[in-house]
């Protein structure tokens, strides 16, 4: 059951935040509201774009690669993920770490594509910004089926002025508290280097995870 919900989160997030031809200036990663409703706004339309191709790997994980992984901080969000686990690793495997970690969300995000074409997203109206950290309130609708609320949270990033993206909550479930809790443990038992191992070889089809 755990599986799958995390499963439908990652799901939820696509539909979301999938875009096409949006990693360029008008996309506005100076306000969090801003660039929520942006890249909302222009979900549906890369779905049908490529919607008779996405079970190409290459097609799908190309898209979340090129237009939504620059509205992630992945690298935030892996070093989370190590979290204590940090003390027992060098830069060279948290790099490793990092880059395996993306890859295995990119998969994970590109396969939950193909579930979705009929949803439409609402984001909630711009408050005033006190912080370095935000959480939108994103909704999902379907027809035929209760709207879904999913909480994106996202932290400024003060040397380049841009927001990005580092964790999203839906049905009270944390995608990031999640993976800390899984592979943090597994960093624990088996070692970092196992783990981004393990994450590369699933990414590559060669184990079921």
């Amino acid at each position: 059951m755990f599986k799958k919900i995390i499963k439908s989160i990652v799901a939820v997030a696509f539909v979301c935040l999938s875009t096409a031809g949006l990693a360029d200036s008008n996309v506005d990663t100076s306000n969090p509201y801003t660039m929520m409703q942006t890249l909302a706004d222009n979900t549906f339309a890369a779905i049908k774009k490529n919607k008779d191709r996405l079970d190409d790997t290459s097609v799908s994980r190309g898209i979340i690669r090129t237009e939504l992984l620059p509205y992630i901080d992945n690298k935030y969000s892996s070093l989370k993920v190590i979290g204590t686990n940090l003390k027992s690793t060098n830069d060279e495997q948290r790099k490793k770490f990092t880059a395996a970690f993306t890859d295995y969300i990119i998969a994970t995000y590109a396969d939950a594509l193909k579930k979705y074409t009929t949803q439409t997203v609402k984001v909630q109206e711009p408050e005033d910004i006190k912080d370095d950290f935000v959480a939108v309130r994103v909704t999902v609708m379907e027809p035929g089926a209760p709207d879904l609320e999913v909480v994106f949270k996202l932290r400024l990033n003060k040397k380049t002025g841009q927001w990005k993206i580092y964790d999203l909550v839906a049905e009270g479930i944390s995608l990031l508290s999640a993976k800390q809790s899984e592979l943090g443990g597994l960093i624990r038992e088996k070692g970092i280097d196992a783990v981004s191992q393990q994450l590369i070889d699933h990414v590559n089809g060669k184990t079921a995870k």
